[in-house]
């Protein structure tokens, strides 16, 4: 059972994103959140300085992938000497509301679920917001993952949290693109509890490290199929 007062720790992978990295810090519920740390991976802009001036922990991992940019956030916590009940996701980019997180984290804290995976397929999209490879992509993955392992999930959005001791479990270890799928295949493998809440998406600030390019957007695509396949 989770603390009456339980602690909730932020992860934020970061790439260059020093126009969008403040807001989405300011705008988290900070009432609710012990520590907010950002996973510098590698940015070549003001985005350390800027995620330190709003009040972070800047964790600097040069090793480009968004799953390095997580593990790093992990080692951090496996340091600390009061580990969290939950720990929460989120991109650095503004497209989604941090303001959510309440939403997010609200049946790990009411119904004792395991993971919560914020989805912008049941929530308002701004026109633009997703293109067509990430909805496509979304599409073709949540359909595989419920062929082959029997869990029915809309969306692989990264605005996700998960009790801190499940996390542990999945022993995660995706280095790059496949680090969200890789998430909720091995919760379905654990038999963990989930469900989706409905959250809201807006155009980000910046290009997409993966489905603004060409190369981004078939490396992503590769590693979902693989991954699907990969745990069978």
């Amino acid at each position: 059972m989770l603390k009456p007062t339980p602690k909730i720790v932020v992860i934020i992978p970061a790439v260059n994103e020093e126009k969008s990295i403040g807001k989405v810090i300011n705008e988290l519920p900070h009432q609710i959140i012990s520590e907010v740390l950002v996973c510098n991976n590698g940015s070549t802009d003001r985005t350390k300085d800027v995620a330190l001036e709003a009040g972070a922990t800047v964790l600097d991992e040069q090793r480009k992938g968004y799953g390095w940019a997580c593990l790093k956030g992990l080692d951090y916590i496996s340091q600390m000497n009061e580990k969290p009940d939950i720990v929460v996701f989120i991109d650095g980019d503004f497209s989604d509301y941090p303001k959510e997180l309440s939403l997010v984290v609200a049946p790990i804290l009411n119904d004792d679920i395991d993971l919560v995976i914020g989805s912008r397929a049941l929530g308002a999209k701004e026109k633009g917001s997703m293109t067509f490879p990430q909805r496509f992509g979304n599409w073709l993955a949540t359909r595989l993952m419920r062929l082959f392992y029997h869990v029915r999930y809309t969306d692989l959005g990264p605005f996700r949290a998960i009790k801190y001791d499940k996390l542990l479990l999945l022993k995660m270890d995706d280095k790059t693109y496949g680090w969200t799928i890789e998430m909720q295949i091995k919760a379905a493998k654990h038999k963990l509890t989930y469900t989706e809440v409905p959250v809201n998406y807006k155009k980000r600030i910046g290009v997409s490290k993966v489905s603004g390019t060409i190369k981004g957007t078939i490396l992503a695509g590769y590693k979902i199929i693989f991954a699907i396949f990969k745990y069978l």
